[in-house]
């Protein structure tokens, strides 16, 4: 990790794609920008294939984001399909999940979250139509769009209906669990395990039949998959061994494969993880104190937990390429305990802390993993991660990735729900609307922590008129980190 900087430099205030790289060098990073804009489009429009030969229309992505407005019973609201709507009228040529969707009621990580059941099938499989009909009518053609389904169990994040904590968790953990309410959580059994590897395989079929492309079991951001991989504590049949803690994954990809053979298969994957963070007295994130070696953390060095350690990394996804899957989409961490790796940001959220290092580290770490496993697994498709901070620098700085074949698809998340047309605008070679460009304000995890739903309410008028943009206003003066301009 880097020593807290004095003072952040936004990367949104640089001038040139120089500043920029004298910016990078000057933190010790590596980095490479596209001199103008216009070099950086004809990588960005280019098709990429799938190992079954599938042709992706372009290098974008739009990522998987946790939708807090659907309907209680877990079908999709206005508010979804506005944003599914948008989705697919970005230009983006692969929609990665387009949200991530539990695999059942108590597998909720929010009490509006979309749940894939046999009742909620046919409104998620309209609001796939309503994207694809979007797409066509922006961009002219769909046959080569790829639209995927994340699937998803909270885990240890799971809430109930009422929205109170109800925490099922993989393990007991050192630091994370003194963070729940004490008698909140359950330990789930083996055979409870068992029966939620059913529940993702016939959440899978049910996505087939709604004529999504693909799925993705989640295993990233400290949800029950992630946390079952640092499961090394765990006694039975999913901890401990390398072999045990896969096993739930791999159980899952094999059943999905068995009943649904022409359903391709994707993972989003947190490749790094480092301990729980907390602010310090200044309001700067630090780590929390653990005792070493520290296994806690899946792709981490256990005497080091802030270094990167992928051999087992690179074992599991060698495990899932000779099980089938296609699609590898890179991430990091987590956002309830270390958001500060997994989305970089000049502003946390109001459960938050000030950023330790400055964001561009952050940024930097995801594209330099994704570089690995794109050279250690060159077959696979790989989606990169973290780049939202990068602001008008995102296409200028993912090219030469495509380029030199370091990354396949550029993910976008949170800048995707202020500036949903950015993949439109680069391939079109226009200007970018900087007023659309996301400045992580993180107002998007802020608003749902606070029970609100999820938008861009500084940037996108449609939210920024709705009453809850007060109540957020106040929240950001509060939590603005003192070592940001």
């Amino acid at each position: 990790m880097t020593s807290t900087p004095a003072r952040i430099r936004s990367v949104g205030g640089l001038s040139s794609a120089a500043e920029l790289l004298d910016h990078a060098r000057g933190l010790g990073l590596d980095l490479a920008v596209d001199d103008h804009a216009n070099d950086s489009i004809a990588a960005l429009a280019e098709r990429f294939c799938l190992p079954d030969g599938f042709a992706v229309g372009n290098r974008f992505c739009i990522q998987p984001m946790e939708g807090w407005d659907a309907t209680s019973d877990g079908q999709p609201g206005p508010l979804t399909e506005r944003r599914w709507r948008r989705f697919g009228g970005s230009g983006a040529k692969l929609i990665w999940g387009g949200e991530a969707t539990a695999v059942s009621m108590d597998a909720r990580a929010n009490p509006n979250q979309m749940v894939m059941n046999e009742t909620n099938q046919p409104a998620i499989a309209r609001l796939r139509d309503i994207l694809v009909a979007e797409h066509q009518s922006a961009i002219g053609r769909t046959d080569d769009l790829l639209v995927g389904l994340q699937l998803t169990h909270s885990g240890r994040f799971a809430r109930a209906a009422d929205g109170t904590s109800r925490p099922l968790i993989g393990y007991r953990h050192p630091v994370l669990d003194a963070r729940m309410v004490p008698g909140s959580e359950r330990v789930l059994s083996d055979a409870d395990l068992e029966q939620i590897v059913e529940a993702y395989v016939r959440s899978a079929q049910l996505a087939a039949r709604a004529g999504f492309d693909f799925v993705d079991v989640k295993h990233c951001h400290g949800y029950l998959g992630h946390e079952l991989l640092s499961a090394t504590t765990r006694l039975g049949r999913y901890g401990g061994s390398f072999e045990n803690r896969t096993r739930f994954l791999r159980q899952i990809i094999q059943g999905v494969r068995d009943a649904c053979p022409t359903l391709r298969l994707g993972v989003r994957l947190s490749v790094f993880d480092m301990p729980p963070f907390e602010a310090d007295d200044s309001g700067v994130g630090r780590a929390a104190r653990v005792t070493l070696p520290y296994p806690h953390a899946f792709g981490a060095n256990p005497d080091d937990p802030t270094q990167p350690q992928q051999g087992e990394v690179e074992q599991l996804i060698g495990d899932l390429r000779t099980l089938g899957v296609q699609l590898i989409n890179v991430t990091v961490g987590s956002p309830y305990y270390n958001p500060h790796i997994q989305r970089p940001a000049l502003f946390p959220p109001s459960d938050g802390y000030a950023p330790p290092e400055d964001p561009l580290c952050g940024v930097e770490r995801q594209i330099r993993l994704t570089a690995r496993l794109k050279e250690r697994f060159p077959d696979l498709v790989f989606v990169g991660s973290g780049y939202s901070y990068l602001q008008q620098w995102i296409p200028r700085v993912a090219a030469p990735l495509v380029r030199a074949h370091q990354v396949d698809s550029v993910g976008l998340g949170r800048s995707a729900l202020s500036y949903p047309n950015l993949p439109r605008d680069v391939l079109a070679g226009r200007p970018l609307e900087k007023k659309l460009l996301c400045r992580t304000f993180s107002d998007c995890t802020t608003a749902p922590r606070n029970g609100m739903v999820s938008g861009c309410f500084p940037l996108d008028p449609f939210y920024r008129d709705r009453e809850e943009n007060a109540i957020l206003k106040s929240l950001r003066t509060r939590t603005a980190p003192k070592n940001a301009p």
